[in-house]
């Protein structure tokens, strides 16, 4: 396994970071346990998951996915051996996340109860990442690649940061990160904390992968210029680019026959793209799958790669990833196929 420095942190990080968010819905804890405890053996030590897991977000079970980690932590005795990363929910119309039944926002008093539950369920002191999972201001975030602009109340960011750095002095969490963000909010970002001397921000956790490469024009700069690196989530695409659902296939259990929440990835050239990758992979007598991870988890700019798996099975090939050796040949090709199919999904 291959180690990292998160940011300026000086911290290092696997360069595959364990997903969890179906623990508690797809997956059960003891399950949840199994895939921690493979994780940990082969040379993970990086965890990531959310106040609002597990997916999808319903009241009866947001949370239940840090308390699946808190319960292994407890058991296992193991959590100095995990940098372990969390999520603060962005401003939501959902009621049922804070006590007084208003709307999420991120403001101090929003954040200050956020992390406090989470310490409470993930059984532990202290939080190593502690991420905006999406900003405060009104975005288009899943629904297109182009941006939108919404004017409507918001929290700025200055007023974010400024909650954030109090629970940093307060020793509740180590470093902060971003997630779902654009160049302009990290900019933002970064700019507060060196005018007012506050926690800079040293990661960003958005979408990538073979179908949408987005990142790369623009945020991926962060990296060489600002030592942003991203933890890239849905590297599989949420499962598309196993190949498991071409032909109109629906595997019983998967996340798209159980819920159906993958408008994402349901667009009209995605199909024709994940062919050419399943093609590409035949041809070198590679998996699809783990084509696709590792060419994730080898950019320069990508701090760990974050995939999750609902079977042990696909969390042992996921991990044996890290073996596929991308070549010249191979990374021509797959530009090949990008140049064709540009960025389907968003």
């Amino acid at each position: 396994m291959e180690y990292r420095q998160l940011g300026r942190t000086g911290v290092k990080v696997s360069a595959l970071c364990l997903g969890t968010m179906t623990w508690g819905e797809q997956n059960s804890e003891a399950e949840g346990h199994e895939q921690m405890d493979y994780a940990l053996a082969s040379g993970i030590n990086f965890f990531d998951t959310a106040e609002l897991y597990s997916i999808p977000a319903k009241a009866e079970t947001y949370g239940r996915t840090e308390e699946i980690i808190g319960s292994w932590f407890n058991q296992r005795k193991s959590r100095d051996k995990i940098i372990l990363a969390t999520k603060v929910l962005g401003r939501s119309n959902n009621t049922w996340f804070r006590n007084n039944g208003k709307k999420a926002t991120l403001n101090k008093e929003n954040i200050e109860e956020a992390v406090d539950k989470s310490l409470r369920r993930l059984k532990t002191d202290y939080i190593d990442l502690y991420q905006v999972h999406w900003p405060d201001r009104p975005m288009r975030l899943f629904e297109g690649l182009s941006y939108k602009h919404i004017e409507a109340e918001a929290c700025s960011i200055h007023e974010t940061l400024d909650a954030l750095t109090d629970i940093v002095k307060a020793g509740k969490v180590r470093h902060i990160g971003i997630s779902n963000e654009t160049p302009w909010g990290l900019m933002n970002y970064l700019n507060e904390s060196e005018l007012n001397n506050l926690p800079r921000v040293q990661s960003i956790q958005n979408a990538y992968n073979l179908l949408n490469r987005t990142y790369e024009t623009g945020l991926s700069e962060f990296f060489y210029r600002e030592d942003i690196g991203l933890l890239a989530y849905s590297p599989l695409a949420q499962g598309l680019l196993t190949g498991k659902y071409q032909n109109d296939s629906l595997p019983k259990g998967s996340r798209k026959s159980l819920f159906n929440i993958m408008d994402r990835y349901d667009t009209p050239n995605a199909a024709n793209a994940v062919d050419k990758y399943i093609s590409l992979a035949k041809k070198h007598n590679i998996d699809v799958g783990q084509l696709a991870l590792q060419f994730v988890t080898s950019r320069p700019f990508v701090t760990a790669s974050i995939f999750g798996a609902s079977t042990i099975a696909q969390l042992k090939k996921n991990i044996d990833s890290i073996n596929v050796d991308l070549n010249d040949e191979l990374e021509q090709a797959i530009e090949d196929i990008h140049l064709i199919y540009s960025n389907p999904c968003p």
